[in-house]
């Protein structure tokens, strides 16, 4: 939730930032109508009350004087009751106007490049030496800004979706048939493949002051309003029928949501998390896209960065985390690029936000595997997270990032780690510590 007393001290800069992400302002119009409307109904509540006042002690001076004062206390009994009615629609005023304010979005970064569409996110750096098909190659170089490396191939990877069928990896058609679309059963390799990753990217955080934490997998509405943008995200989330419940769409909610109306010590900052969990999302948004194999899918395993820090220096935790998720796509040599979205693509809690994509031969495209976000202040007034300071308390900055979403990097090992006879493929280096074994074949 934006700085209520900011929107009012300084409109111009949220209708800037609303135009650059492409926003509908006339929600900041709304919010500036029930904010007046607040304003007057209190002047109004105020001065009934100075009123009543001003009667009670008329009241207080005739008693002491031993005159009748029945008529005083006639007009402060009608006066009471035109207070309440006032204060009944202050609430009700109130309550519309935070839920309008809670629809603004975030205040966007200067350094977030202004424009729409995922084709025009900017080209920040790209990593690694890409295997690309001659029929893909301007393709790639200009999603590189033509300074990505790559070699060309002659043949392009078998689908991750026919490898995984060959290999004996997965059952898709019976996930189908016991689940629907977009679910799956794994099998054999393929499951040590996904402990293996889930285990090397809790070490690689554990090792760099994260906490590990395992969340609850449902989360009631206070918690998950507070963290994420119920309006967007209600057509992606699962809810318990009958119960105040929501299945997690991704452990960033309930670990932003456990510190929920705490006040922490300055000196216990910066916290650092590391979730691991399970994903579900009805994925509403995304009919015909990626319909088979494990790509997009309804359930999956995600291990999430998630950082609570001071003000001053989220900007700085932003890059660290994106640089562990970098760090970690590098020691697994699987080729990407970081992109900075663009403001018309933001979710309304994120000021900035980073994208890897990692390269996909097979496909012959960049797709989306990590995100990483500075939200500043905007979940933690949600959620009413605040630290203590000599000057008073302040709210605290929240930041997330994907570390390994587990599916996803697989689809990216079997199609970057193919061997060109079919006979399977390879485990990257990092990963054969904890798989036990270097190659998948049949």
């Amino acid at each position: 939730m934006i700085d209520i007393k900011l929107l009012r001290d300084n409109p111009d800069i949220f209708y800037k930032s609303a135009k650059a992400r492409g926003s509908d302002a006339t929600t900041i119009d709304r919010f500036f109508e029930l904010d007046g409307e607040w304003r007057e109904n209190l002047r109004s509540v105020n001065d009934l009350k100075h009123q009543k006042n001003i009667l009670t002690a008329k009241i207080s001076d005739a008693i002491k004087a031993g005159n009748g004062a029945d008529e005083l206390k006639d007009q402060v009994r009608q006066l009471n009751l035109e207070i309440e009615k006032l204060e009944s629609r202050q609430k009700i005023i109130e309550t519309d106007r935070d839920v309008v304010a809670k629809l603004i979005p975030n205040l966007l970064s200067e350094s977030a490049p202004v424009c729409k569409g995922d084709e025009n996110n900017v080209v920040v750096r790209n990593w690694g030496l890409a295997r690309v098909m001659e029929e893909d190659v301007e393709y790639y170089k200009s999603s590189t800004a033509n300074m990505g490396q790559y070699s060309v191939i002659d043949k392009r990877p078998e689908s991750h979706v026919d490898l995984m069928q060959r290999l004996n990896l997965a059952d898709l058609e019976r996930a189908g048939k016991t689940a629907g679309a977009r679910f799956f059963y794994i099998k054999n390799r393929l499951v040590k493949l996904e402990l293996a990753l889930m285990n090397y990217a809790v070490d690689y955080l554990s090792e760099r002051g994260f906490t590990v934490v395992e969340p609850p997998y449902m989360l009631n509405y206070r918690s998950m309003d507070g963290a994420t943008d119920m309006e967007t995200f209600k057509d992606t989330l699962y809810k318990i029928e009958g119960e105040d419940l929501y299945l997690i769409s991704t452990s960033e909610h309930p670990i932003a949501s456990m510190l929920m109306d705490e006040t922490l010590d300055e000196r216990e900052l910066p916290v650092r998390i590391a979730g691991i969990s399970p994903c579900f999302r009805r994925e509403a948004g995304a009919h015909g896209k990626d319909t088979k194999g494990i790509f997009r899918v309804h359930q999956f395993t995600k291990i999430e960065q998630f950082v609570f820090c001071h003000p001053d220096q989220s900007w700085e935790f932003l890059e660290e985390i994106l640089g562990n998720a970098e760090n970690l796509f590098k020691n697994l040599r699987i080729p990407y690029r970081v992109v900075n979205v663009c403001s018309g693509e933001l979710g309304n809690l994120a000021a900035k936000k980073y994208d890897i994509e990692a390269w996909f031969p097979s496909q012959g495209k960049f797709r989306e595997v990590v995100s990483a976000s500075n939200d500043t202040d905007y979940q933690a007034r949600s959620l009413g997270i605040k630290f203590r300071t000599k000057d008073g308390n302040r709210f605290v900055h929240t930041l997330n990032s994907t570390a390994i979403a587990t599916t996803r990097v697989m689809v990216a090992i079997m199609e970057n780690f193919q061997r060109d006879d079919g006979s399977g493929f390879e485990i990257p280096e990092a990963l054969v510590p904890y798989t036990g074994f270097d190659f998948v074949s049949n």
